[in-house]
């Protein structure tokens, strides 16, 4: 697939990207093999994936270890566009949502260390907090930007109202938000914003934690995340592996497994330049990238909207 631009900022990448999460997110997957995740990075980039993602928070602070010690070991900084986000702020009552600009600049640096690197490509606000006015933020962050230790601003799990304040100079070249065929609240407003205004809108979440792969059945247990997400709660979860199946006999057209539907869909929507699945070992890894090679029609497309039309 032909590079896309992120936003304005200059930065392009192959449209298939990597998350990191499960690379020394151990908060989130629990305990996870660290040398299995830095060898499907690893991979990743030989074949070809040239946009990382990652956060402060996966580990926490462990993943943008790995990552930066990859890239490192690689000696491929200059060919990967590398994006993380941060503004956690941990204290004696628990964690707390800091947007400040002192606290955004701390972030920064502390990212930088861990990733063992002169700059970030992309640093996303990782959360909005209550207090901060989010174009004070992004002024922050522009600062950093011009001193070099940033390339591109992104917010993340941001509202539209929260989006458009942020974005008031138009500074932000990203946002990064869940969506996917099951989870469509972005559609509503947030997507359609960042088409309009040329800001790239980065899905998390694409495969809806796994469920759009079409690996799950009725009979699946969760011992992780999934277990309080309601996707995966009775009914629910029923109802969606329904849908999911729905998407095989377009699948079976393509050649490509239902995983690979689910994320051309995502690509073809207007404001998304790049996806970043997550993957644990190669074989989702390179099942991913497959998802590159299937180009759905636009009565496929419509047919897909139809059948997970939110209800």
């Amino acid at each position: 697939m032909e590079k896309r631009q992120i936003g304005k900022s200059g930065l392009w990448v192959n449209p298939i990207g990597f998350g990191a999460n499960a690379v020394g997110g151990h908060n989130i997957y629990g305990p996870l093999d660290e040398s299995a995740g830095k060898a499907v990075m690893r991979a990743a980039i030989e074949a070809g994936v040239d946009f990382i993602d990652t956060a402060f928070i996966y580990g926490p602070e462990r993943s943008e270890v790995l990552v930066g010690e990859v890239i490192r070991e690689m000696g491929v900084r200059n060919q990967v566009v590398l994006a993380t986000k941060d503004a956690y702020r941990f204290t004696d009552d628990g964690v707390v949502f800091d947007n400040s600009p002192d606290f955004l600049r701390e972030c920064v640096d502390a990212c930088l260390r861990r990733l063992q690197t002169d700059y970030i490509d992309l640093f996303y606000i990782h959360q909005p907090d209550e207090n901060t006015p989010k174009d004070q933020a992004v002024a922050a962050l522009q600062e950093l930007k011009a001193e070099g230790k940033i390339r591109a601003i992104g917010v993340s799990n941001f509202s539209l109202a929260q989006l458009e304040e942020a974005n008031r100079n138009g500074g932000v070249d990203a946002v990064q938000n869940q969506y996917s065929l099951l989870v469509r609240d972005a559609e509503k407003d947030v997507l359609s914003y960042a088409a309009r205004e040329g800001i790239t809108f980065v899905p998390y979440f694409p495969l809806a934690s796994g469920l759009l792969a079409g690996k799950y059945r009725p009979e699946t247990r969760f011992a992780d995340h999934r277990a309080d997400n309601p996707l995966f709660q009775g009914e629910a979860f029923q109802r969606n592996l329904e849908k999911v199946e729905q998407l095989r006999p377009i699948a079976r057209a393509h050649g490509a497994e239902v995983g690979h539907i689910a994320l051309a869909w995502c690509l073809s929507r207007n404001g998304i330049d790049a996806i970043i699945p997550g993957a644990k070992d190669k074989a989702q890894l390179q099942s991913n990238l497959k998802a590159g090679q299937v180009q759905l029609s636009e009565a496929e497309i419509n047919r897909i909207d139809r059948l997970f039309a939110p209800e």
